[in-house]
């Protein structure tokens, strides 16, 4: 039987008050809803956050075993480079694996979960990581500025010690124009928010979740938790009303904690219900955007045996109010900042390097001496060890899901950064190896010497001549 054998989920650190974003430009024809939303720092974007959800997924299970990864999203950083390879590649995934793409629609995280249980249903791939990520630019003073949050979650699907398995599906699909925007668009456009609610949001996951009780003979009764967007709340509960359900089996849907995460939504919302999920339980899920999927799965004993993971709850209580509107601008690169002379050197990307040098800059892989078991990054032919010293006796390995301490570091007010002082220092890491490295979500105060830290991959800079990228490690405070 497929099912899910593991979940991640990962939410930025900083959240706007929707009064702030208010207070700076207002809202069209009323008062904004109450709460916040989470905000993408300006190093992260829609892989850095897959990466991180993928990290947290992945936590004590051997990647040489995942045999495929599908990402979907709406804010794909690149339209021709497939994002999905580059996460497979941050994660250090094996070559031998099947990458793909969703795009285009708010319900391509289900899309993608159906596309990877059907192929581990037909034996192609046995472990299949699904990342569902979204950081959505929207105008500034737009409806959409108060409802779109960033996140990402993650759930790796198999054939084997499945802990939640998939018992049915059904899916609608309609052109619906509710949202779009066209190839080489910053911005997304919107129909009129009454017509979306109610010739969209109000009848299609009706319909969609309908169509699953009828084709499998069930009862919405049936099911401990029921999972779909809440882009409406008034209409949210009017759904769940007018199917048969009881509020209390209705999933949080995080709009006022994190916000609308677009593809990302419905996937974080059953990470969320798995946390508290108890053996027997049944768990539906709906997605909306250009119709919808609607999935249910069982949780069997395994539930148990989950072992940690920060998941939404974790990333929920760790968290920094963004009180500044106009920062809150420049890390969405809508209020270009003068960076200073240094900032305006020109970055070219080489990219034949890039590719040559891929696990050590996107995968974070250094050398271990199998001689004397000393690790170094990067990698290098000579152990470091004076007492070894072999030649080419090395092995990769991996330093990116290895925590480690400050040696020393310092701040810079000097460098280019959008969010001065630049932070940087030394990492000793656990077990072995030391690097420089640039810290990120964290204050100058906050940092001491041998303070603990993570690594967390980061977007460093954006080649706008070329149209690159640039994509590597930082340190960071551990959140648990």
């Amino acid at each position: 039987m497929v099912g899910i054998k593991s979940y991640g989920a990962y939410i930025p650190r900083y959240r706007i008050n929707h009064n702030t974003i208010f207070a700076a430009v207002g809202f069209l024809g009323t008062f904004p809803p109450p709460g916040e939303n989470a905000v993408a720092n300006h190093d992260e974007d829609t892989l850095s956050m897959a990466v991180a959800a993928g990290v947290d997924c992945l936590h004590a299970i051997e990647r040489e075993k995942v045999d495929g990864l599908y990402l979907a999203t709406t804010s794909q950083p690149y339209e021709l480079r497939q994002n999905s390879a580059l996460v497979a590649t941050a994660l250090d995934l094996q070559p031998s694996i099947r990458t793909a793409d969703f795009i285009g629609s708010a319900k391509s995280g289900t899309t993608a979960l159906l596309s990877a249980f059907d192929a581990s249903k037909s034996g192609g791939s046995h472990n299949i990581l699904v990342c569902a990520s979204d950081c959505r630019l929207s105008k500034p003073g737009s409806p959409q500025e108060h409802l779109y949050g960033d996140g990402a979650a993650a759930l790796l699907v198999g054939d084997e010690d499945v802990f939640a398995t998939l018992e049915g599906y059904y899916s609608v699909t309609y052109d619906f124009p509710d949202r779009w925007r066209a190839a080489g668009e910053k911005f997304e456009h919107a129909w009129e928010d009454r017509f979306i609610r109610d010739a969209g949001y109000a009848r299609v996951i009706p319909e969609a979740v309908s169509g699953l009780l009828k084709k499998y003979n069930l009862n919405i009764k049936d099911f401990a938790k029921i999972v779909f967007p809440g882009l409406y709340p008034r209409e949210h509960g009017a759904i769940a009303k007018r199917l048969g359900a009881d509020a209390s089996q209705l999933q949080d849907t995080l709009v006022n904690k994190v916000g609308d995460t677009g593809s990302a939504s419905p996937l974080m919302m059953l990470v969320a219900a798995l946390e508290e999920a108890k053996p027997g339980d049944k768990i539906l899920i709906a997605s909306f955007g250009n119709g919808s999927d609607v999935l249910f799965f069982e949780v069997t004993e395994k539930i148990k045996s989950v072992g940690n993971r920060r998941g939404v709850t974790k990333h929920l209580n760790s968290k920094k109010e963004l009180t500044s509107y106009e920062k809150y601008l420049a890390f969405r690169n809508l209020a270009p900042m003068d960076l200073g002379m240094r900032g305006e050197i020109g970055i070219r990307t080489p990219m034949s390097a890039l590719f040559r040098e891929r696990r050590a800059v996107l995968a974070l892989c250094g050398t271990r001496c199998r001689k004397c078991g000393t690790p170094q990054y990067p990698p290098q032919r000579v152990c470091v060890n004076p007492e070894c010293g072999a030649v080419d006796q090395m092995e990769w390995y991996r330093f990116s899901d290895k925590r480690g301490v400050v040696f020393t570091y310092t701040g810079d007010n000097l460098a280019a950064s959008i969010d001065p002082p630049a932070i940087y220092g030394l990492v000793d890491f656990d077990g072995g190896g030391r690097f420089w490295f640039d810290f990120t979500d964290c204050d100058l105060d906050s940092i001491k010497v041998g303070m603990p830290v993570e690594m967390t991959f980061r977007r460093r800079y954006s080649d706008e001549p070329s149209g690159v990228h640039g994509y590597s490690w930082k340190a960071t405070p551990i959140r648990d």
